[in-house]
């Protein structure tokens, strides 16, 4: 069975992105076959090949598993709004079956899966599913994106308890400096790590632009490896 990530964060816009496609260039340079998915992205531009999403294409650029748009973003939507809005105004509905055979399709064709969520864990898909429920279905290991700024100790904390509560494996966390103003950062690591009960797999300095060139330090991988192959709880 290939392994897999599902890669949630403490909010939105805290990186989940940026450590989506660092884990998926890191693990492809080991030389195993890592795929990608975007299940649900909103906020997305029409094209000539029809409506994509950068984050969704940034991944696809990272894989070294090459697998067709609609596979690796099944729902793509053009509202950058929460997805049960962007759906619903897009007259579509986000339904988990057809996310877990997509999912299904790319485990057939890959050693590793890295799946990225929409917003944070629970951000509706729908009027009566989060992205929690999806992260139940696809069965993998949860990786926590931290963003360091203040409020993060809360935002993590009860992030990690959700996810531990679904009957599902917190398999590490990586911490992404979003706010360079923020003070007493290795105080909140600190705190962070006795709390969630293990160390930040990585942390990532604050930074801007281009994160093409990114890698993460081989022991990081091998942490991200071993974790990828864990089972979930239930």
């Amino acid at each position: 069975m290939p392994g897999g990530l599902f890669i949630t964060g403490t909010d939105t816009e805290v990186g989940k992105t940026v450590v989506a496609r660092l884990i998926v260039r890191s693990l492809a340079a080991t030389g195993v076959r890592v795929a990608v998915m975007k299940p649900v992205a909103a906020g997305s531009v029409m094209t000539s090949d029809g409506l994509r999403n950068d984050d969704a294409l940034g991944l696809m650029a990272d894989s070294n598993v090459v697998m067709p748009y609609a596979t690796v973003n099944p729902y793509c939507l053009p509202a950058p709004v929460s997805p049960h809005l962007a759906a619903r105004e897009a007259g579509v509905s986000i339904e988990l079956p057809r996310l877990k055979a997509s999912f299904d399709s790319l485990t057939a064709a890959a050693d590793y899966v890295i799946v990225e969520g929409a917003g944070g864990w629970l951000a509706p898909l729908n009027d009566e599913q989060f992205i929690a429920d999806l992260a139940a279905a696809l069965g993998l290991p949860v990786l926590l994106v931290v963003g360091l700024r203040l409020g993060c100790l809360n935002h993590a904390l009860l992030t990690a308890a959700a996810i531990r509560q679904r009957g599902l494996l917190l398999g590490g966390w990586i911490a992404n400096h979003i706010d360079p103003q923020f003070s007493r950062v290795p105080d909140n690591l600190a705190t962070l790590a006795r709390h969630l009960g293990m160390p930040a797999i990585a942390t990532l300095a604050h930074a801007r632009g281009n994160h093409s060139s990114l890698r993460l330090p081989a022991t990081a991988t091998a942490v991200l490896a071993q974790a990828a192959m864990r089972k979930q709880l239930t």
